[in-house]
């Protein structure tokens, strides 16, 4: 049996994967008039629904910056309480589209990239509600380690508008 026509198929597969831009989920809709400059530096996690690469970590935030390609660095951090260490993760990210709508991908490993869209920003760029490529990916972002209630509860109402399952976010531990 040839395996190299599968390997063959297999690389051109994961390639145009890779490269396709992605794009938020149906329905939703990414902020318009959206300043990057105004978006860069820190922002602390409030809330997100669970995945593999932020399992069990507190403590995370993720922190933006530009980059001379024209891109955005992304450094996010999280501790692990039961590692009882910190990690951190560097990324770049890219509009898939006009640079001032909200819509960007990416990357934390190699040539892979997933959806990043700012869904809701307030005028002051003081909180963020972000979408992935699907409904699985959703988090609630501050520039402070607390959220008011009344953002917490219009982001919340937002989300599960958009048909997100807000009663599986993670309410992390910011103390």
């Amino acid at each position: 049996m040839k395996i190299w026509p599968l390997v063959a198929i297999t690389a051109l597969s994961l390639t145009l994967v890779a490269c396709k831009s992605p794009t938020p989920p149906k329905g939703v809709q990414p902020v318009s008039h959206f300043d990057a400059e105004r978006y860069l530096g820190k922002w602390y996690e409030i809330a997100r629904l669970d995945h593999r690469f932020e399992r069990g970590k507190d403590h995370v935030t993720a922190t933006y910056a530009k980059r001379s390609d024209g891109g955005l660095s992304v450094i996010n951090r999280g501790y692990d309480p039961e590692k009882k260490k910190w990690d951190q993760s560097e990324g770049k990210a890219y509009f898939t589209g006009k640079p001032d709508v909200a819509a960007l991908k990416v990357s934390f490993f190699g040539p892979f990239y997933g959806g990043y869209n700012v869904i809701a920003l307030d005028d002051n760029y003081q909180y963020a509600l972000v979408a992935g490529p699907n409904r699985d990916y959703l988090w609630i972002l501050s520039r402070q380690p607390t959220l008011p209630s009344a953002v917490k509860q219009q982001y919340l109402a937002l989300a599960q508008k958009l048909g997100f399952a807000t009663d599986k976010l993670i309410w992390v531990d910011q103390s």
